[in-house]
């Protein structure tokens, strides 16, 4: 990990949206009771999509934005493709690094033997890495192949693929196709500690969240395009947009829009919204210039990895501060309001805690690159 004293050119609209994501992310990770919270603020149970399940796919959409921006400027130093593809194989490999060495941390526990392997910044990880790869190695043409294949290939594997020990495809939580993959491939003891029989960022779902940097990607040449109008990249941006969540309704009738299994009802209702969402960044901030309402975002948008890896930090050491046996949430906040005003309050809390560490960080400068 390196201090970066300077950052490279790119849309603040990049940055703004980012870091709406970043806050959203933090603030649904950590409320002050888990169990007390507004529904929106919760992921669906199973088949559906709450505004809380759109903050992984639209980070992971940015990540393919971000890639095209990263890329270019990186042709443009000079660098060669052999030391950029090194580059991204290092930044997973790290980023993988860092959520066990978290783990180990926040539990106090050097038993490997139960360290969950996959996760949200392992995805992360994996996702960056096979797209810039697949950009850098393919043209534009390709990966538009690539991801209806994945995305086509996906739902047969999980609709029509008899699941071992099972006897026929489905959908359920321990009994699909990709958690027997994780179950035989990773063993219960590696995989999230809530079920131990499958897991969220299981292997099989990175294939459609490929799918969805892919569309980051593609979103991301679009508004690069030196050859069109603004106005004509934001009317196109949100028809496709558009598009992609009507599509994404038709096929959740047959394989239902579901955050946990990444289905590709998902990716396209996921990636179709960060398209209307970032389209509508674009134009306010970019094109229109209404500016006075970015700076709290930015901040979070331009050290989005350090201010994620913080937050799984920050709220545990948090909570270690008592008094009289209560923590600064029992003494501070609960007594004085609902259970669940009181909950979204902590979360709150939580959020500004982060965001002025990362306010230090942007007025001095430093800009954590992996």
């Amino acid at each position: 990990m390196t201090t970066a004293l300077t950052k490279s050119p790119r849309l603040l609209s990049l940055d703004v949206f980012r870091g709406i994501t970043i806050a959203g992310m933090i603030l649904v990770n950590d409320p002050g009771d888990w169990g007390h919270i507004y529904a929106p603020l919760e992921h669906s149970v199973w088949n559906g999509c709450t505004p809380t399940d759109l903050v992984f796919p639209f980070f992971l959409f940015m990540v393919g934005v971000s890639i095209v921006y990263a890329m270019e400027s990186k042709k443009a130093s000079g660098m060669g493709q052999s030391k950029m593809i090194l580059t991204a194989l290092r930044r997973m490999v790290t980023l993988i690094l860092i959520t066990w060495v978290t783990q180990i941390i926040l539990r106090w526990n050097f038993d490997l033997s139960k360290l969950r392997l996959p996760g949200v910044l392992p995805r992360i990880a994996m996702v960056y890495f096979i797209c810039t790869l697949l950009y850098l190695k393919t043209s534009q043409k390709t990966r538009d192949w690539i991801f209806v294949i994945s995305l086509v290939g996906y739902y047969l594997l999980m609709t029509f693929v008899p699941v071992p020990g099972v006897g026929y495809a489905n959908l359920e939580p321990e009994t699909n196709f990709g958690a027997w993959i994780d179950r035989t491939l990773l063993t219960p003891d590696h995989l999230w500690l809530s079920s131990h029989t499958w897991d969220p960022e299981g292997l099989l779902g990175t294939l459609p969240a490929i799918a969805t940097g892919l569309l980051g990607i593609r979103v991301g040449t679009w508004l690069k395009r030196k050859d069109r109008d603004d106005s004509i990249k934001v009317s196109w941006m949100f028809t496709y947009g558009i598009v992609a969540v009507l599509l994404a309704l038709v096929w959740d009738l047959f394989f239902p829009i579901n955050k946990a299994l990444w289905t590709s009802s998902f990716v396209l209702y996921t990636g179709g919204l960060a398209t209307i969402g970032l389209a509508l960044c674009f134009w306010l901030i970019d094109v229109q210039g209404q500016k006075r309402f970015t700076y709290p975002f930015v901040v979070f948008g331009t050290n989005a990895i350090a201010a994620y890896v913080l937050s799984g930090f920050i709220p545990h050491y948090y909570n270690l501060i008592k008094w009289d046996g209560k923590t600064i949430y029992e003494h501070l906040i609960a007594p004085y309001f609902s259970p669940v005003n009181a909950s979204l309050l902590g979360a709150i809390l939580i959020v500004a805690i982060l965001w002025l560490v990362m306010w230090v960080f942007y007025t001095r400068k430093i800009f954590i690159k992996i």
